[in-house]
């Protein structure tokens, strides 16, 4: 298969004001990856505001398993524009059914007050690492036939995994997660494009640090794992042509629902992002 380049999935369709259609990327999942919809509903709202407007935090709700076969239609709706801030709301649409929601605040950039009361947690470096797709090249033969196939779709991002837990033989082990993220490949000097792949990379390893604490691995083939609601918020530039590492903790799983929240830092201990979400995780032996 031909090089895949992370800056073409948010190479949106303009099909008429507002509405936007983003092309599909099949990671092997049951569904649509959620960070796909993150990312490109992110960057359909950029297309309709003005350039000197960043955006800040988003609030998401996953409504409908999406199908990675088909393209997502993005429809984005102007709630407000103020002297300082714009909020937009999108809406991804398949099969004529809303699958996922957004409102998303954007600022113009203002000084003010500052502090950080967040540290950077200690991990070794990310070129001491392998990427974690180099563990599931090394054992390209016990993967479906679907995640083979779609193996060189989860090489844009450079995910490195700090004590990579083996996917095949999982363990219980507390819930806490260091991952190193970056751009495979450089992207271009465009803040939004560097937000929007954020938000994308976001959703990888997240929910499935509420299954640690449980020994239960996502390849389970008894487990249902989906994203209920998921919301961010950018402190700082981004920048994922240089490496960031995304501290993950889960604090609480039950109904049937774990909940998780990472911190986003550069190299220089900054704090950039902060993420939370929570999601559905039912044994399927549970509910009989």
């Amino acid at each position: 298969m031909a090089e895949v380049k992370m800056s073409s999935l948010f190479e949106l369709e303009p099909i008429e004001q507002g509405l936007f259609r983003g092309q599909s990327w099949d990671l092997g999942f049951r569904a649509l990856f959620g960070g796909q919809v993150l990312g490109q509903a992110l960057a359909a709202a950029y297309r309709t505001v003005e350039p000197d407007r960043v955006v800040h935090s988003f609030h998401t709700y996953f409504l409908l398993p999406g199908d990675a076969k088909k393209p997502v239609v993005y429809d984005v709706e102007v709630v407000r524009d103020g002297r300082s801030f714009s909020a937009r709301r999108v809406k991804a649409i398949q099969d004529g059914k809303n699958i996922f929601y957004m409102t998303a605040s954007f600022q113009v950039e203002q000084a003010g007050m500052s502090h950080q009361y967040a540290d950077m947690p200690k991990v070794p470096d990310p070129t001491t690492l392998d990427s974690d797709v180099t563990f599931y090249e090394k054992n390209f033969e016990r993967l479906s036939t679907g995640m083979q196939e779609a193996l060189s779709y989860h090489k844009p991002i450079d995910i490195r995994t700090v004590d990579a837990a083996d996917s095949f033989r999982a363990k219980a082990r507390e819930p806490f997660r260091h991952v190193w993220l970056k751009a495979r490949e450089p992207l271009a000097d465009d803040l939004g494009l560097h937000q929007a792949t954020l938000a994308y990379a976001s959703d990888y390893h997240f929910l499935s640090t509420a299954l640690q604490p449980h020994g239960i691995g996502v390849s389970d083939k008894g487990l249902r794992i989906a994203t209920i609601d998921h919301a961010m918020w950018f402190h700082r530039p981004v920048n994922l042509n240089d490496w960031l590492l995304y501290a993950m903790e889960s604090p609480f799983s039950g109904n049937s629902r774990g909940i998780v929240k990472g911190q986003i830092f550069n190299q220089q201990g900054e704090l950039v992002a902060s993420t939370m979400q929570e999601g559905m995780m039912r044994k399927m032996s549970e509910t009989a």
